[in-house]
C-alpha cells in the first residue's frame, strides 16, 4: 500500500498511522522529495478529476487567476503540494481520509 502526500500533513500522519494499527505495510511517499511521474498525475487527475487539487491551501490561494484556469495535470506537475491528500494506492485508489476513504483502505 503507498501512501501519497507531505510528511507535515496532519491528515496524512492520521491515515499512515491508522492503515498501520490496522496491520497494513505503508510505505509513505513524500511528493515534495520524490515528485509525481507524469503517468501517475495523469492516472489520480482521470481518477479524481477536479477534487485532485487541493483549493484551500496555502499554494492555491498564493496563485493568481491565470495560473489557477490552468488544467490539473499542469498544476500538479509545477505544484505538488496543490494535490488534496493523502492519495492512497491500496485496495483501490483513494483521495484523502474521510469515511468512505477509511473504508475501502482499512
Amino acid at each position: 500500500m503507498i501512501v501519497y502526500g507531505i510528511k507535515s500533513c496532519d491528515t496524512v500522519k492520521k491515515a499512515v498511522k491508522a492503515l498501520e494499527a490496522a496491520g497494513h505495510e505503508v510505505q509513505f511517499r513524500d511528493i515534495r522529495v520524490e515528485p509525481l511521474e507524469p503517468e501517475e498525475i495523469d492516472e489520480f487527475s482521470k481518477a479524481f478529476g477536479e477534487k485532485l487539487i487541493n483549493r484551500s491551501s496555502t499554494t492555491w490561494r498564493g496563485l493568481s487567476e491565470a495560473e489557477r484556469a490552468r488544467a490539473p495535470e499542469a498544476l500538479i506537475a509545477e505544484h505538488p503540494t496543490l494535490m488534496k491528500r493523502p492519495v492512497i494506492r491500496g485496495k483501490a485508489l483513494t483521495i484523502g481520509w474521510d469515511k468512505a476513504a477509511q473504508a475501502t483502505q482499512l
